[in-house]
């Protein structure tokens, strides 16, 4: 699996087709693997670049294992992999954790960003609400307790509720026991508090808002942050829950690529033909 070695960090990544570039963002705990259904989907039309973020999947930062880690570092990852790549501007597409280090990357290199996609995420992750401040306080307690497979198995019915996920349920724990502890920890810690809300309005590539209706977040926040966006608009995709890459990539992937096929480069068109007559 090719590897760029970057900022102190060995930078795993999957490459697949030719185009347009394409660069995929994991959640927390996940790596490029989950994008498996989006690279089969992509890949025949663009070049797709999948990234697994410094402390997840194979990436590891070599200096310092297990932390701390920031947003801004992982942004300035993925930055350097798409200039190293000669893959910048990309169409850069996040869900969670990932949509989180979309947002960074927009407001801190928006010379690398062609347009974006954000996948039941937010441009801040500063609890409010005292629910809120509860559910991180024993998500933290819990990562400092128990290994990342154990956690998976807390999380992964909220993810795959239905029966017939019960496949989907024991990949996400088999995937989430791959975590090396203290980095899944510091990573962690490197989201909480995080905000770019006061930069958004600075955004002004074309950005789709994807909603799952049963994510962890209300549809109604992301539309509000959506509307201090110039050129946001929210897509809801019913019946779904957080991952929903890996639950409902058939209603997922008629989405990305309506978007991403709207807003391709210019010179990436086809010519028109000249008028008959």
């Amino acid at each position: 699996m090719p590897t760029l070695r970057e900022n102190g960090a060995a930078l795993h990544y999957l490459e697949q087709g030719r185009g347009e570039p394409v660069l995929l963002l994991h959640g927390l705990g996940s790596s490029c693997a989950d994008w498996e259904y989006q690279i089969a989907a992509l890949s025949p039309r663009y070049r797709v670049i999948a990234l697994d973020a410094r402390g997840s999947g194979q990436s590891r930062d070599l200096s310092r294992p297990g932390g701390p880690f920031s947003v801004r570092q992982l942004a300035d990852d993925a930055r350097a992999v798409l200039e190293r790549l000669g893959a910048a501007p990309a169409h850069v597409i996040g869900l969670s954790m990932g949509g989180m280090i979309a947002f960074q990357l927009a407001v801190d290199a928006p010379q690398v960003v062609r347009s974006l996609t954000i996948i039941n995420s937010g441009p801040a992750f500063v609890p409010e609400t005292l629910r809120e401040h509860l559910a991180i306080a024993v998500r933290r307690i819990l990562t400092a307790l128990l290994p990342p497979a154990r956690i998976g198995a807390m999380l992964a019915p909220r993810l795959f509720p239905d029966p017939s996920q019960e496949h989907l349920r024991q990949q996400f724990i088999e995937r989430m026991g791959g975590n090396e502890p203290r980095a899944y920890r510091a990573t962690l810690r490197a989201i909480v508090g995080w905000s770019v809300a006061d930069r958004i309005g600075s955004i002004a590539v074309p950005a789709l808002i994807v909603a799952s209706s049963h994510d962890y977040t209300p549809v109604a926040r992301k539309q509000a942050y959506a509307r201090r966006m110039p050129r946001a608009r929210v897509v809801v995709v019913d019946g779904t829950h957080h991952a929903v890459p890996v639950e409902a990539p058939g209603k997922l992937n008629p989405l990305l690529l309506s978007f991403l096929a709207e807003h391709r480069a210019p010179e990436a068109l086809p010519p028109m033909s000249a008028p008959a007559g």
